[in-house]
């Protein structure tokens, strides 16, 4: 073990070690795609540097600190984007090179990645699998329904790229996760987009993250023509407004496209194929929260931009909530801070009327704060989704609580597929009322999330991280 390489002050840090998520990116929001949703695209405009990198000092501070805030035991350093493989292989190396020698000897460092896969090679493949990284795949299903919105600097589509990285990933045995965005362009189409992830490419780890685009009136017709245009007009994409772009997924869609799903998973795929939200769902109904999105309060997945400066929040990439630079702040010291405890806190005590009387809190916790933007009568704001996750949860509460019942008697979920059905899929024996509290949930001894965004599948000693959260 190292010291951590000195910051710009005299004072150590004042916070003790703790738990939390860094979601570090490399190249700042710099893209080699142009994909129509990608609001981080806009980004840039934060920095005036033209080409955001982040350089080799900051690289080892940045991996210094981190190590350093945490804990021991396991350890998991997030790379996402923009796209970090931008920032080349070398980068990368050196990376994995600090991590060990800033690691003490009790913590077990592991990385994850997320990309749009169109960099990959097999010499990519082959360091990340002997580094034993975690990769977030962003694939939003067959060609037909990628290609509409996920498009290269030309315009054109870029399914056949990705589906080529993911034939690598799997050559070379690198854990590779699924992350499909839900959108105006795949939202109706959820067999097609959840069969082709299981069948055609085998896929074990999948995770569905819905778009919602948030805008402004006046926003509105700039936004539609997309997030990576050039010149005065081009928008910095904030937490703002109550319309939302063509493109974002619609409440009742989103309910429909995770029920759909759901209803086949839960039948014959219960141990096989791991949905996140799903896992999330059973976790949340025995107390145990490993999702920011759904757990009662956040603030411990903070983002760290190629220059060192850190903001409250992958989503809250914005000038109102930096909170800091890792060359004058210790990282825990910031998410420790009152000021990104209220931060985090604000999730719960923020709630409307409506939320905190609905009879599904104890799975949704009011969803994402990004997206809360429908005024309720108390004044307070809904989640603009509400309506899509009250008929998800509640169409799931019945398996859910057998699943519950299953494991807290000892065995294991995936034993509810063996459960009589009625012949509209009912399960015809009665089980307990989901949410209440009880062991961990195994879903074949393995849960997903990311505590405190956005990971993807998780390393079998290692299931609670996930390997890329998405909202691009």
């Amino acid at each position: 073990m190292t010291t951590a390489i000195p910051r710009q002050q005299t004072a150590e840090p004042a916070a003790p070690r703790m738990h939390f998520s860094a979601l570090a990116k490399p190249a700042g929001a710099a893209c080699n795609l142009d994909c129509t949703y990608c609001f981080f695209l806009s980004k840039e405009l934060l920095y005036d540097e033209a080409g955001q990198r982040m350089s080799d000092h900051d690289l080892e501070r940045f991996i210094s600190d981190f190590l350093d805030s945490q804990p021991d035991g396991d350890v998991s350093i997030e790379w996402q984007g923009g796209e970090p493989t931008l920032r080349g292989l070398p980068f990368f190396k050196r990376a994995v090179e600090l991590s060990e020698k800033y690691r003490r000897p009790a913590q077990d460092v592991t990385h994850s990645i997320q990309t749009n896969g169109t960099l990959i090679t097999d010499e990519w493949a082959d360091f990340l699998a002997e580094n034993h990284f975690l990769v977030g795949l962003s694939i939003d299903g067959p060609a037909q329904y990628h290609d509409v919105y996920r498009v290269n600097k030309a315009g054109r589509g870029t399914q056949a790229q990705v589906l080529r990285a993911w034939e690598i990933l799997q050559r070379h045995h690198v854990d590779t996760n699924i992350l499909c965005t839900v959108h105006a362009g795949n939202a109706d189409h959820p067999h097609e987009v959840y069969r082709y992830f299981r069948d055609a490419l085998g896929a074990e780890f999948i995770q569905f993250i819905p778009i919602v685009e948030r805008v402004t009136p006046a926003q509105r017709d700039i936004a539609e023509a997309g997030w990576h245009g050039q010149g005065e007009e081009r928008p910095l994409y904030r937490q703002r407004g109550s319309d939302v772009t063509s493109r974002s997924v619609g409440p009742e869609q989103w309910g429909a496209f995770l029920s759909t799903i759901f209803d086949e998973w839960v039948k014959r795929d219960v141990g096989r194929v791991f949905v996140q939200l799903f896992d999330v769902t059973v976790g949340n109904a025995m107390g145990i929260y490993t999702l920011c999105t759904h757990s009662p309060t956040c603030g411990n997945a903070i983002a760290v931009l190629h220059n060192g400066d850190v903001y409250a929040c992958d989503h809250y990439v914005e000038p109102a909530y930096l909170r800091g630079n890792i060359a004058t702040e210790s990282m825990r010291d910031i998410v420790a801070s009152p000021e990104q405890r209220r931060f985090g806190m604000s999730k719960m005590t923020e709630l409307s009327a409506q939320c905190q009387a609905c009879d599904v809190r104890w799975a949704c916790q009011g969803g994402c704060p990004k997206d809360r933007f429908v005024k309720t009568l108390d004044g307070r704001e809904l989640n603009y989704l509400c309506e899509g996750y009250r008929t998800f949860f509640r169409h799931a509460q019945p398996d859910v609580a057998a699943m519950v019942s299953l494991v807290q008697s000892g065995r294991k979920a995936c034993g509810i597929m063996d459960m009589p059905r009625d012949e509209d899929g009912r399960l015809l024996q009665p089980v307990p009322t989901a949410g209440a509290q009880g062991p961990e949930p195994t879903m074949s001894e393995r849960s997903s999330g990311r505590p405190g965004k956005p990971k993807a599948k998780v390393k079998p000693k290692a299931r609670a991280k996930k390997g890329g959260r998405r909202r691009r």
